[in-house]
């Protein structure tokens, strides 16, 4: 039995949804990302693409590039509702998918052409989906995940396309090299430098010369470029670590700042762990300077969730990283080696008091939200923290930094 794998990706999501909301948006040039000085492009409408916008880019290139474009900050927890709404559509529709990010899901439509024919049933779908959201959506239909996806990516705006079974490698020969799935600018820049620009070249290179120009990854876009690649659903995706960044809005020094966003970001993950059922066995800081160079460190820790563990070693980690004394850009932190369970009590350090005040803490933020309540340490800290439970089983949000 030949697979039938169905990739759909809704089209300029958040600027379809933006439009949905407001309908005097429709058909004008549409920018939704950060609005300050360093806000960066998130999602931006095919009217500025034109001008050479495209998502990723800093907000204030995307401007002078389209001064006639609406610039919209954007509102998560809009994008996410309507992609809740297709989700259900999908989930109530077929017997096996993956949601591979807010707009992007995959399909097992495997053996229905016995039955109703795979690429009708994914018609239907579809025009389900923008029926009842209102929400512009195209297809690829293939044997296999990476080149359903090429194929949506040839399918846009609001299309569908099928490659039929023994066809793939003749479909992708005529591409460009930065089609196929993982292949960067770097990686691209390195495949140009040596005369490669169609994926019908890549083909015909021996797939021992493409490791030796790129290693492993070398191997891996060569099975792409045959239509050979056929990574499996996952239909749950298992958090492996979680994080919080932020870039302030102008460089600082202030310690005072710093470390009231450090203390809350590192209050935050730790409710996240403990709402979660999930312990982190490692914690890691970032910094970037205003230089652009990036650094970071990590510790080790025994498994935990609790505030009075976490916090300090987070503010330990800072102090020790931050050696140049030059003005940041940037900060993070991220709790990794995450497992199920609960936080293990200290026999001999923790206390009944301390117990019972996380349980009241934690009650209040599940009730009212995480920002509630929060330690007066972590007080000057802007928006930090979420309800969204990172550990349901669906991929994180991502505002930036995404070419839809």
């Amino acid at each position: 039995m030949n697979k039938n794998i169905l990739h759909l990706d809704l089209d300029t999501f958040f600027v379809s949804c933006e439009r949905l909301i407001d309908s005097r948006l429709q058909k004008r040039p549409l920018l939704v990302g950060g609005t300050g000085d360093r806000g960066v492009v998130a999602a931006c409408s095919y009217e500025t693409r034109r001008f050479g916008v495209h998502s990723g880019m800093p907000m204030r290139l995307a401007k002078r590039l389209c001064p006639e474009a609406v610039v919209i900050r954007g509102n998560s927890s809009i994008y996410t509702k309507y992609s809740h709404q297709v989700t259900e559509i999908i989930k109530e529709k077929v017997p096996i998918f993956e949601k591979a990010s807010i707009d992007e899901f995959y399909a097992d439509l495997s053996g229905m052409d016995k039955f109703f024919g795979s690429y009708k049933y994914a018609t239907e779908l579809r025009n389900t989906i923008i029926k009842e959201t209102g929400l512009p959506i195209s297809f690829g239909l293939s044997g296999n995940k990476i080149v359903s996806k090429v194929a949506t990516g040839e399918a846009k705006p609001n299309n569908q396309l099928r490659v039929d079974f023994g066809f793939e490698k003749a479909f992708m020969a005529p591409l460009s090299i930065k089609k196929i799935p993982s292949v960067g600018d770097k990686t691209y820049q390195i495949l140009r430098n040596l005369g490669i620009d169609k994926v019908g070249v890549v083909q015909q290179m021996p797939v021992e010369m493409m490791h030796s120009a790129l290693g492993v990854n070398g191997i891996t876009i060569w099975k792409r470029a045959n239509g050979l690649d056929n990574p499996p659903l996952i239909p749950f995706h298992e958090r492996k670590s979680i994080s919080i960044e932020r870039t302030f809005s102008k460089d600082t020094i202030d310690m005072l700042k710093l470390k009231t966003t450090i203390f809350a970001m590192a209050e935050s993950l730790a409710y996240q762990l403990r709402r979660g059922d999930k312990l982190a066995a490692r914690i890691s800081v970032k910094i970037r300077y205003s230089d652009f160079n990036t650094y970071s460190k990590q510790v080790n820790i025994p498994y935990t969730s609790a505030d009075h563990i976490i916090i300090p070693r987070v503010l330990e980690l800072f102090e020790a990283l931050y050696q140049r004394r030059l003005l940041i850009r940037l900060v993070g932190v991220k709790m990794s080696n995450l497992v199920s369970g609960n936080y293990q009590i200290n026999l001999f350090d923790d206390t009944e008091e301390m117990l019972s005040l996380y349980n009241a803490l934690d009650t209040i933020r599940n009730r009212f939200g995480e920002s509630s309540i929060q330690k007066a340490a972590s007080m000057g800290a802007k928006t930090i923290g979420s309800m969204k439970n990172p550990f349901n089983g669906e991929p994180p949000i991502i505002l930036a930094h995404r070419k839809q």
